[in-house]
C-alpha cells in the first residue's frame, strides 16, 4: 500500500510507467504512460518523488531532466481510479498534502537543478510539476492549461503558490479563471518557459543545458536554488543572511576554491561537484 491506502502495482510495473536513466552526471525522468498523456497514478507519483530523493542523495547526479512520452508531458492526476466511497472531513486535504504538495516539494527541494522538457499537454498538476522546475524547455508544439476550473475545482499541487510567483497575481487569476490552453510562444513570454525549441530539437536542448549544468559547481547550484526559492517568502535582512550563509558554506568546497584558483590562473574551472 502506498501512503494514501492505495494498492500498489509491482515493482517492475511502477517502474516501466516511469523511466529512468542516468547519463554523464544527468538523472533522467520520463513519465511513460503516453496513452493517457502521461497522466499521474498515485504509484508514478511516488516513484518520481523517490527518484529525486535520490538525485538529491547521490553524488553521481548532477542534474535532472524530467520529461514525458508521446504527446503529453503529464494531463495531471489520473482520477479515474478516485475512490467513490463517501468522504470523511479531512480526506480531501489529507490526500493533498500527502500526494500533489509532496511532488511539488520534492522537485522544488531537490538539491540538483531540474529542468523540464515539456514534450506535450501539461495540464494541471502536470503544469504545476513543470512550473516547479528550476528551467522550463517547451516543444513548440506544447500547451499549458490550468484545467482545475473546467471541473469546477480548485488548483492544487502548488498552483496558487508557484504561479503569482512566476507571472504576478492578476495574470496568475487569469490564467486559473478562465482555464484557456496556453500555447508554448505565449508561455514563454508570460516567463513561464525560458526557452521553445521545434519539437525535434526539445531532447537534444534538454541534453545540452543539463550537459552545462552537470559541468557546474554542484554545491553552489543547490544553495543558489535554496536562496531564490526562499525570496519570495523572506524580508531583506533574512535574505541577506542566509546568503551570507550560503557562502560561507560554499567556501568551505573544493568547486569553490577551484574556482578562484582558476580565476587566478586565467584557466576555465573544472568543477567536480563537491
Amino acid at each position: 500500500m502506498d501512503t494514501l491506502g492505495h494498492p500498489r502495482e509491482s515493482e517492475d510495473h511502477a517502474e516501466s510507467l516511469v523511466q529512468h536513466a542516468t547519463d554523464n552526471q544527468v538523472a533522467h525522468i520520463t513519465l511513460n504512460r503516453p496513452e493517457t498523456l502521461n497522466a499521474l497514478t498515485p504509484d508514478q507519483r511516488e516513484r518520481v518523488i523517490q527518484l529525486l530523493g535520490d538525485a538529491s542523495a547521490d553524488p553521481a547526479v548532477r542534474a535532472v531532466v524530467l520529461t514525458g512520452t508521446g504527446r503529453g508531458f503529464c494531463a495531471g492526476a489520473d482520477l479515474r481510479g478516485a475512490s467513490a466511497a463517501p468522504r470523511v472531513a479531512g480526506d480531501v486535504a489529507r490526500t493533498l498534502r500527502l500526494g500533489a504538495q509532496r511532488l511539488i516539494a520534492a522537485v522544488l527541494d531537490c538539491e540538483k537543478p531540474v529542468i523540464a522538457a515539456v514534450n506535450g499537454t501539461a495540464a494541471g498538476l502536470g503544469a504545476h510539476l513543470a512550473f516547479a522546475c528550476d528551467l522550463v524547455l517547451a516543444a513548440r508544439s506544447a500547451r499549458f492549461i490550468e484545467v482545475f476550473v473546467r471541473r469546477g475545482l480548485v488548483p492544487d499541487g502548488g498552483g496558487a503558490y508557484l504561479l503569482p510567483r512566476l507571472v504576478g497575481p492578476q495574470r496568475a487569476k487569469e490564467l486559473m479563471f478562465f482555464g484557456d490552453a496556453l500555447t508554448a510562444p505565449d508561455a514563454e513570454g508570460l516567463g513561464l518557459v525560458n526557452r521553445v525549441v521545434p519539437d525535434e530539437e526539445l531532447d537534444r536542448t534538454a541534453g545540452e543545458w543539463a550537459a552545462r549544468l552537470a559541468a557546474g559547481p554542484t554545491r553552489a547550484l543547490a544553495l543558489t536554488k535554496q536562496l531564490v526559492n526562499a525570496s519570495l517568502d523572506t524580508d531583506r535582512a533574512t535574505a541577506f543572511a542566509a546568503e551570507a550563509a550560503a557562502q560561507e558554506i560554499n567556501m568551505a568546497s573544493a568547486d569553490a576554491q577551484e574556482g578562484v584558483r582558476s580565476f587566478v590562473g586565467r584557466r576555465s574551472p573544472e568543477f567536480k561537484g563537491c
